[in-house]
């Protein structure tokens, strides 16, 4: 049985002087004889230490949440899966993941790890893949906006012979503030050749207070669905303004149905309003 030396942090964002505060639990000592001392996962350690690999291991696959950016509002917490492939010729015995924020592994703003202490792994042949899952609370993990974007996958791997590899930045995800959009088109019903006015907001979640605000600036496409037809065509683009509002006029030509569509930037994801039916006489 291999042993472990490293440090699992488990991180606890408090909103208080912008600090993130960290607090370390020591593995079981049945895991502390072997390997790594120098050289074990430094994303867990918080030690400024190096990638690292002894003997054959290798981690062929992180997948963060099936692939989907990891997306949050402003009060529900999300608990996503996280997966570590490796391969190793005595076979793979555990592996874990975690995600950080910042200018460097040992001094991040933002961290995510996982919640078992022990993953849940699938051996096929000497492939094998190791499951765990990652409670994300934007009321605590994530206490400012900026933490929004790019995110670094540290990510270790341990085989059944003490052969190991740490990757402090395997790859990077995307953690996103969630966003909302709304239409209206007026008047309804309205005459035809006559103008009809679109408004709507976009908006996404402040995590600093817990609220949604509008996203300004932005660009978002006013699209029209005819009625009885399956597919929306762009007429115009329009940039929201200080309070992330739009609005804009058009023509009525036929029956259908209008929205906007925000394309998504990334920080914040992509968002389409529902149709909003104007009657045309």
């Amino acid at each position: 049985m291999w042993g472990l030396t490293y440090m699992r942090i488990r991180a606890t964002v408090a909103a208080v002087s912008g600090a993130l505060a960290l607090s370390a639990l020591a593995v079981p000592a049945a895991q502390a004889e072997d390997a790594p001392k120098a050289g074990g996962l430094s994303a867990f350690s918080g030690q400024a230490q190096s990638d690292d690999v002894v003997g054959d291991t290798k981690i062929t696959n992180v997948v963060i949440n099936g692939g989907k950016n990891i997306v949050l509002g402003t009060t529900a917490a999300k608990t996503i899966t996280v997966s570590v492939t490796a391969t190793d010729n005595s076979g793979i015995d555990d592996a874990d993941v975690a995600l950080w924020h910042g200018s460097s592994v040992d001094d991040p703003d933002g961290f995510l790890l996982t919640n078992e202490e022990t993953a849940t792994c699938t051996a096929s042949s000497a492939t094998t893949t190791c499951k765990h899952t990652i409670t994300v609370d934007p009321q605590a993990d994530l206490y400012k906006n900026s933490l929004a974007g790019t995110w670094k996958v540290a990510a270790i791997a341990w085989a059944k012979d003490g052969d190991y590899m740490e990757k402090d930045a395997y790859k990077t995800h995307r953690v996103q503030r969630f966003s909302k959009l709304t239409v209206n088109a007026a008047p309804e019903p309205v005459v035809k050749g006559k103008p009809i006015t679109v408004t709507g907001k976009l908006s996404r979640a402040n995590w600093e207070t817990s609220t949604y605000a509008g996203y300004t600036g932005q660009p978002v496409k006013l699209q029209f669905r005819k009625a009885g037809t399956s597919t929306y065509t762009t007429l115009k683009t329009v940039t929201t303004n200080s309070t992330g509002n739009l609005k804009t006029t058009v023509t009525a030509a036929s029956d259908g149905y209008w929205r906007w569509s925000f394309a998504g930037t990334s920080t914040t994801p992509a968002v389409s309003a529902a149709g909003d039916y104007v009657d045309v006489r």
